[in-house]
């Protein structure tokens, strides 16, 4: 009789694991961006500032690297003075596993809930067959792209501002030419990987991943299918190629981002994902 499978459990150790390889991608991601991104060390996390409008404006990882002192928090207070000369919000991303003493402070400072995430995983030292061969429609091709592929730009564009309606929706929303800069710059952050996907000559979707060596750990992300190809397998095929890859690459653990109730997340548990924990989304809006 086999073994019974173990849950993986998110203790504060693995939370800050996982915290610190998103502040170390979106960091990447910002400095590969025009040249004008702030990217300023914030105890433990990061600060980031990459241009009008770009998704890479956040603050991430906070709350894994001891007490949130003042130093910290004159650190904080500079990055809001410089955005607020932009007439920019300030992102908090969260995670309900950092340092509690976070949300009454960022709350004193004017922070807003406004949304959540879920960050889930799933171990990759025993994927089952149908992970491990290739268990999907034949008639969808996959090939890596490189990061100044057009096809996979466009591809990506096109499935995230025609968003999937189930679940609840993002409390923000970016024009074709913000997520077109942001891409490019995922593109070029270390470890990066793309997938295009394709059903004869027509691209159907694409999908990207970073392995992060140092933590052998497999981040998935910019997941997307063009409207038409919906619900006929594209996010699972490029779902299962990335954790083949991540496995053959050296990664335990491979983690994804989703919005609580979408169709993103409901693929990724079918794919043997478990929920880790939640970020809170806390904002605090430019001057009037």
């Amino acid at each position: 009789m086999p073994a019974a499978r173990v849950p993986l459990f998110a203790d504060v150790a693995l939370a800050a694991r996982i915290e610190a390889a998103e502040r170390d991608y979106v960091a990447s991601c910002a400095r590969a961006s025009s040249g004008a991104a702030i990217v300023t060390p914030l105890a433990g996390g990061v600060a980031l500032w990459a241009g009008d409008d770009s998704p890479l404006n956040k603050v991430a990882g906070l709350g894994f690297a001891g007490p949130f002192d003042e130093i910290a928090e004159a650190a904080l207070a500079e990055h809001e003075r410089r955005l607020d000369e932009r007439g920019a919000a300030v992102q908090v991303e969260l995670a309900a596993l950092a340092a509690p003493s976070l949300a009454p402070l960022l709350s004193r400072r004017g922070y807003a809930l406004v949304g959540f995430e879920n960050v889930l995983g799933r171990r990759l030292d025993a994927l089952d067959d149908a992970a491990q061969t290739r268990a999907d429609d034949p008639a969808i091709d996959l090939c890596a792209a490189p990061a100044d592929d057009a096809a996979w730009l466009e591809a990506a564009v096109a499935g995230f501002t025609a968003p999937d309606v189930d679940g609840l929706p993002a409390h923000e929303a970016f024009d074709a030419a913000s997520l077109r800069a942001v891409f490019r710059d995922m593109s070029s952050a270390d470890g990066s990987r793309r997938y295009l996907a394709r059903r004869g000559d027509v691209v159907v979707g694409s999908a990207a991943a970073r392995f992060a060596a140092d933590a052998r750990l497999a981040q998935l992300c910019g997941a997307s299918t063009l409207p038409a190809h919906r619900r006929r397998g594209v996010q699972t095929a490029l779902l299962r190629a990335r954790l083949r890859d991540a496995a053959a690459a050296g990664c335990e653990l491979a983690v994804v981002t989703t919005l609580p109730g979408s169709r993103s997340q409901l693929n990724v548990q079918r794919q043997g994902f478990e929920l880790l924990y939640t970020r809170a989304l806390l904002v605090r809006p430019p001057p009037a």
